[in-house]
């Protein structure tokens, strides 16, 4: 039903579109959800996403605001700047400050400055503080609007001073109590509240054994936090224990969507900047510059190739099987890497369990490259006859697959494991280097092997 209703909406946005008839079809958007109108913006070829939000953000600018904040960083940031600086800073007005702080953050630094200055000085003052705080850190991505008790307060004050609340309060599932300097000392939920005697102090009712994290944590660990706990929120303290800010679970959602785009790129070598909306153009500078980097490793696994040119020579069949040996490995490789930065997304792998970890994708590679092996070298045989020189090569091929089994389990962790420690982005560059590894392994295990052999294959 839903999907009917969006496809409905989207055919009748660009009918509208084609016929200039902007005002009709920005009335249509106003009977969808904010996250609908995001879709259909996405949907939209160029022209007609920068018309629709140009229109949009100037008749209705909380649909605009709360549109954009549905859709991914890089397409709203790109309709952000085809708006003059007052109104954008108008749109930025309506969002959550952690939000617009994250769109302030990537607009160029001159137009930043300018938005500071027009918005309100409330909103301003909030983005600003955001923006102090280090980029992909819980300080940078919390609301600094978080509803707060005290300690002192009875279960019928508490009851009262939620009541009073402004509605803008981000949330009100869990009840953070702070003593009077503001430090976080406990939490309780409406449930606990409701249930309490009104005259009982909250300082009896709450939990003291508060789940937070600082404002410096990283934004792949508070996600970690809140997965782990099921929370709905999880509050941010400075180095003093004082409450700052929440953590709500959308936010931790954009964040996990982010990271896995991220890392499904990076393996890819291709860069979260790109959609399926993107221009050729575009396209083709994102991706050119990885591919090049590709390109001088294959000719590297060339070279090693140019080395063996005599034995290739002399046994020539060698020439049709040694892409099957480094393919092979560089598949081992991609599983290998895929599972290894997977776990350290989700910290289950770290530089202090490296070693159980290299040691069981060793084992892993090398039963792999046993059975692949046997299976490769009954392969060779049957196709080139049972004899003594078919079983040689069948019986390389086959060791030339488990030592490059073995090398892309290793170069899989080892290289992320790196990475990481060197506080380097572990998916970005792990598939060249690997890939590097598994080709130059392979070339070299078959072709060094067949050389070493070369007398008994003439």
């Amino acid at each position: 039903m839903q999907s009917q209703k969006f496809t409905l909406m989207l055919e009748s946005v660009r009918r509208l579109m084609r016929s200039g008839a902007t005002a009709r079809a920005l009335n249509v958007l106003r009977k969808g959800r904010p996250a609908d109108v995001a879709q259909v913006l996405h949907a939209l070829n160029d022209l007609d996403r920068h018309a629709v939000f140009t229109a949009l953000a100037r008749s209705d600018t909380k649909l605009a605001a709360a549109s954009i904040s549905e859709m991914s960083l890089a397409e709203s940031v790109e309709l952000l700047k085809t708006l003059a600086a007052e109104e954008i800073a108008q749109v930025l007005q309506e969002l959550p400050s952690d939000d617009a702080a994250l769109f302030v953050a990537e607009l160029p630094e001159e137009l930043r400055e300018s938005l500071l200055d027009l918005m309100k000085v409330e909103a301003s003052t909030e983005v600003q503080e955001l923006l102090s705080f280090a980029e992909g850190t819980a300080g940078r991505m919390m609301t600094p609007n978080v509803f707060a008790l005290r300690e002192d307060l009875t279960v019928s004050e508490a009851i009262s001073a939620i009541q009073r609340a402004s509605r803008d309060v981000e949330m009100v599932y869990y009840l953070y109590v702070v003593d009077e300097r503001n430090h976080l000392v406990g939490v309780l939920n409406l449930r606990q509240l409701l249930l309490a005697p009104p005259t009982t102090s909250l300082k009896k009712v709450m939990g003291t054994d508060v789940i937070s994290v600082r404002t410096d944590t990283e934004q792949e660990e508070v996600a970690r936090v809140v997965a782990r706990y099921n929370l709905l929120g999880v509050p941010v303290v400075d180095e003093e224990n004082k409450l700052v800010g929440i953590v709500t679970v959308d936010d931790v959602l954009d964040v996990i969507r982010e990271e896995a785009t991220e890392d499904i790129y990076a393996l890819s070598g291709v860069s979260s900047e790109e959609s399926v909306q993107s221009s050729p153009l575009r396209s083709v500078r994102l991706r050119l510059p990885w591919l090049l980097v590709n390109l001088a490793t294959a000719f590297l696994a060339a070279s090693v190739v140019h080395l063996f040119e005599e034995t290739i020579e002399k046994v020539v069949v060698l020439a049709s099987l040694m892409p099957i040996v480094a393919g092979m490995g560089g598949n081992a490789a991609t599983q290998t890497l895929a599972v290894t930065v997977r776990g350290l997304a989700l910290g289950e792998v770290a530089w202090e369990n490296s070693r159980r970890v290299l040691l069981k994708e060793f084992l892993v590679g090398l039963a792999n490259g046993i059975v692949n092996g046997l299976v490769a070298g009954l392969i060779v045989c049957l196709r080139f006859g049972f004899s003594a020189k078919a079983a040689l090569i069948g019986g390389i091929i086959a060791l030339a697959m488990v030592n490059n089994m073995v090398i892309a389990g290793i170069a899989g962790t080892l290289i992320p494991l790196v990475l990481k420690k060197l506080k380097a982005d572990p998916a970005l560059a792990s598939t060249v280097f690997v890939t590097t590894c598994t080709d130059v392994g392979g070339f070299m295990s078959f072709l060094g092997l067949a050389t070493w052999l070369i007398k008994f294959l003439k």
